[in-house]
C-alpha cells in the first residue's frame, strides 16, 4: 500500500512529534515475525507507555531529523520497528527484552538503540534495560538522602544508651563489693 505526500507528511510528523519528546530509541528488525507477534508488541508497548511504530525508512530518516535521535540514521536499513520510550529511557528496551524472552519471538533483531543523542550497539540493550524507573531512581535517592539522618538519629540515640549501660554496670559494680 503506497502513501500519498500527504499521508508521508502526516507519518513523518507524527514521529518527529514522539521523537522530540521521547527520552530513547530502539530501531529492530521484524522480518519473520507474524502480524499477530506484532500485534501482541504494540498491546504490551501501549501498556507500558512505548510507542511503537512501523515506518518506512526515508520517512524515519526525516523524522528524526534535528532531534536527539538523528545519531541512528545510518542504522536506519530494512524492515525496521521503532520504539520510543516516552516515560523513562527503559521502557523500550525493557519491552523488548520481555518481548525477546518469548521463543517464537526470537526473529525480531535489534540493531541499534540510542539514549541522549549517541548511539549504542545492540549488545546495550540489557544495560538500557536495567535502568531504573522513574519511581525506582526516586526511592533510590531518597534511600541515599535518608541514610546519613538515619546514622545521625542512631548516634544521637547511643549517648544516652551509653550512659546508662555505664551507670548500670557501677551499681552492679558496687552491689557486688
Amino acid at each position: 500500500m503506497s502513501l500519498n505526500l500527504a499521508e508521508k507528511q502526516a507519518v513523518v510528523a507524527e514521529v518527529a512529534k514522539v521523537a522530540a519528546s521521547a527520552h530513547s530509541a530502539i530501531a529492530a528488525e521484524y522480518r519473520g515475525l507474524s502480524v499477530a507477534q506484532i500485534t501482541s508488541l504494540r498491546v504490551k508497548a501501549r501498556e507500558t507507555g512505548v510507542y511503537v511504530r512501523v515506518v518506512k525508512n526515508t520517512l524515519a530518516r526525516r523524522a528524526v531529523q534535528g532531534t536527539e535521535f538523528e545519531c541512528l540514521q545510518s542504522s536506519l536499513v530494512g524492515p525496521l520497528i521503532l520504539a520510543f520510550s516516552q516515560e523513562d529511557p527503559g521502557a523500550a528496551a525493557r519491552l523488548i527484552k520481555e518481548f525477546l524472552k518469548e521463543k517464537a519471538n526470537d526473529k525480531l533483531i535489534v540493531k541499534a538503540l540510542a539514549v541522549g543523542g549517541q548511539a549504542f550497539p545492540a549488545s546495550e540493550l540489557e544495560r538500557l534495560a536495567s535502568l531504573p524507573t522513574r519511581d525506582q531512581a526516586i526511592s533510590l535517592l531518597m534511600a541515599c538522602m535518608k541514610a546519613p539522618l538515619d546514622k545521625f538519629a542512631r548516634t544521637l540515640n547511643e549517648i544516652p544508651g551509653k550512659l546508662v549501660r555505664t551507670v548500670e554496670a557501677i551499681r552492679q559494680q558496687k552491689e557486688a563489693a
